[in-house]
């Protein structure tokens, strides 16, 4: 077991651990949030023929360039119809639609709003030029076999359109880990229950199910585990039998009650424990009966912080996705902010642009189990080992 490690060195302990995952073809309508095993090609150009922007007239942009112009109407391409007879020659312009086929000869498109019918529909007259740029070309957006959808991506409602555009009925996509999430603590009561004296309402496997979801899982959130080894143990071994990945929350760190630390010492298997941040740093990871188990701090802001910088990561390494999953960008501190010496630091900040720049600012109290601090900050501040954070200081943050 190694103990205090730097958030580097746990991502580098933890990754070498691998769950075996499954794929399965998903339909596109139940595709949503889920996790691509390959890359995805298109297969077909997109668009896969020139077509019109806008409603209009198609022409030759020559014969539009001194309006007012007036021109003789020979035909009409609609979506999904263009007559083979159509051809605009020489003074002579096409009515288009929306998204239909630019007849051949005409290499321009005014809008409708720029132009004025004859009585007898015959003619046309311009009052502006056409403009070539409304014409979309073909596979101006994507060539045939053009790679679009990479793996690892999770696929959000423009990747399954993207994917419907480029002819996919379906995808091949990871099933899902289960990860099974328990809460401990004798104190701890259900939301909607009567509290008594010393309880308090049980938020963690909520916040944490919600964080599983969206890191492309499937959440077994389980009812919260009292201070009893013999409970605990019983709840480790059913969710090592029916999930990939346990999740506790509370009872990692040093005291005579944190049973989860003290069964992982003895009878599991800890891989390390305690990591190198503020908030956060009672973590453990290792194995319970060969299923990987996070064991997460019990105050809220902690578990949700740990669960953002080493848990996510390492459920996408299981994906192949690595490298940096935060969007971190520069700010400059509106107060001081205290760092730790041998720490990253992560505390909850708002950010909000300012004269041309991005400003950071405390906006509430930064103990780690007021948890409505990550309700109220967009932000964390990123601050390696050592750093400063004075006001006036560009440091750098992740947005949330």
């Amino acid at each position: 077991m190694e103990y205090f490690v730097s958030l580097e060195r746990a991502l580098e302990i933890a990754k070498k651990v691998q769950v075996e995952l499954t794929c399965t073809y998903s339909l596109l309508d139940e595709a949503h949030g889920r996790i691509l095993t390959d890359d995805v090609i298109s297969l077909v150009d997109d668009p896969p023929f020139d077509n019109s922007s806008m409603d209009g007239f198609a022409v030759k942009h020559a014969d539009t360039t001194d309006p007012p112009t007036r021109l003789r109407i020979v035909g009409t391409s609609q979506a999904a119809a263009v007559s083979a007879s159509i051809h605009v020659s020489n003074g002579e312009a096409a009515r288009i639609m929306t998204g239909a086929p630019m007849p051949p000869g005409a290499d321009a498109i005014i809008m409708v709003e720029k132009t004025t019918v004859s009585e007898d529909g015959e003619w046309v007259e311009l009052q502006a030029q056409a403009k070539p740029d409304w014409v979309r070309k073909r596979g101006e957006n994507l060539t045939k076999g053009q790679v679009a959808l990479s793996a690892g991506e999770r696929l959000t409602p423009h990747h399954i359109g993207l994917a419907a555009t480029m002819g996919h009925p379906s995808l091949s996509v990871f099933s899902p880990p289960r990860v099974s999430i328990i809460s401990t603590g004798d104190e701890l009561k259900q939301p909607g229950e009567e509290l008594e004296e010393g309880e308090i309402y049980e938020s963690n496997s909520f916040g944490i199910a919600g964080l599983v979801k969206e890191s492309g899982c499937v959440p077994m959130r389980k009812n919260a585990c009292a201070d009893s080894l013999d409970e605990l143990r019983a709840a480790l071994d059913e969710a090592a039998m029916e999930s990939d990945v346990i999740i506790t929350s509370g009872g990692v760190s040093m005291g005579e009650w944190d049973l989860v630390r003290k069964i992982m010492e003895e009878e599991g298997e800890i891989h390390f424990w305690r990591i190198k941040i503020r908030p956060g740093s009672p973590p453990l990871f290792g194995l319970w009966k060969g299923t990987p188990i996070f064991g997460l701090p019990g105050n809220p802001v902690s578990s949700h912080i740990v669960f953002r910088m080493l848990v996510k990561p390492w459920i996408m390494s299981q994906f192949g996705v690595e490298g940096s999953l935060e969007t971190i960008v520069p700010a400059r501190l509106l107060e001081d902010l205290k760092a730790t010496t041998d720490c990253h630091t992560l505390r909850r900040i708002f950010v909000y642009p300012q004269e041309g720049e991005l400003v950071a600012s405390l906006k509430t109290h930064q103990g780690s189990g007021n948890l409505h601090s990550m309700v109220a900050a967009n932000a964390l501040t990123f601050l390696p080992p050592g750093s400063t954070a004075k006001s006036g200081e560009t440091i750098s943050v992740i947005l949330l």
